[in-house]
This record gives structure tokens, sequence and C-alpha cells, in this order.
């Protein structure tokens, strides 16, 4: 009797998707042709939402793909990978991911919130991982780069409330010391 062995590798994510309460997409990132048109993406991802939404447990095997999800007021986190990898990294890169957006969102991770902070949600699964490859864990890590590159924006690229923003944090600084 033949043993398959697995040569090492680095840990991948196939993809990373967010739906709506309604299973509808709000940010979906797929990192290999596993479904390679966007009507094959989005039956996916129904396939997802309708296997998940009723579901208090956090992983599912679908389609022969490991999806490990979590849900917070109206929205759907999924992190996917091949049925071979390890559930405990797919895990720490979903908690990395929300974790970060609790915290770039204020602990407000909702739709509407989401939808006003997509540069921030961008930047961190860039953060997160590259490629499918998984680079961060840490969702301090992630939420201290992301911040780094917003204030690296020149303020005459910044909006009004950008701006606005901005000086209401270093007066609370101040204050604070």
């Amino acid at each position: 009797m033949e043993t398959l062995v697995l040569e090492p590798s680095l840990y991948t994510v196939k993809a990373i998707i967010i739906l709506d309460n309604d299973g509808e997409r709000l940010f979906a990132k797929y990192y290999d042709d596993t479904y390679p048109s966007v009507k094959e993406q989005r039956a996916f991802e129904k396939n997802i939402f309708n296997k998940t939404h009723r579901s208090d447990s956090e992983i599912a095997l679908l389609d022969g793909l490991t999806v490990v999800y979590k849900s917070s007021i109206d929205l759907y986190c999924c992190v996917i990978g091949s049925a071979t990898q390890n559930e405990l990294m797919l895990t720490a890169v979903l908690n990395c991911l929300f974790d970060s957006l609790s915290q770039m969102l204020r602990k407000n991770v909702e739709r509407r919130a989401l939808l006003d902070n997509m540069e921030g949600l961008f930047l961190a699964v860039d953060e997160i991982v590259d490629g499918g490859v998984i680079l961060e864990s840490d969702p301090q890590q992630v939420v201290h780069r992301v911040a780094v590159r917003g204030e690296d924006v020149p303020l005459t690229e910044q909006t009004v409330s950008q701006v606005l923003q901005a000086a209401k944090e270093q007066i609370k600084w101040s204050l604070l010391r």
C-alpha cells in the first residue's frame, strides 16, 4: 500500500470573502483559479452563505474546500483554504482579519462602517495575505502598518473629513498627556 507524502509548503489561503446578511459580496479576493469566472465565484459565495448563515459552527467543508467563518451583526467573514490546509492557520487568518477590522472600525464591525472604510480593509487583507501566502497573524501589527500607510497621505490629498478626524485625534492625545 502506497502512502501519500505531501511536500512541505507555505500555509496558503485560496480566498477571503466578506458577505452581507443577504449573502451579497462586499469584498472578495481569490488567490487561485479554483473559481475563474465571476459567475462561478458568486455561485460559490451563495453556496457558502446558504450553508453557513444558519449554523453556529465556525468551520465547513464545501466543494472540497475548508471554509472558516465568523459573523458579526450583518457581516459574514470567510477564509477559504484547500481541504488539506491546516484549519488552525485558516482560523488564525480569520481572527486576525476580524480583530484588525474591529480595531480599525472602533469595535463597530458592521456593513455600513465597513463600506465607509474599504481602503482600510484592502490594506489589512494585503498585510495579512499576499498571493495566497499568509504573512501576518497579529492584528496589532496589521493595524499599525495600515495606520502608518494612512498617515503618509499628504495634507493636500486628504478629504475634509480625514483632516477633521486627524485634528480630533491630535487634540484628544494632547489632552490625555
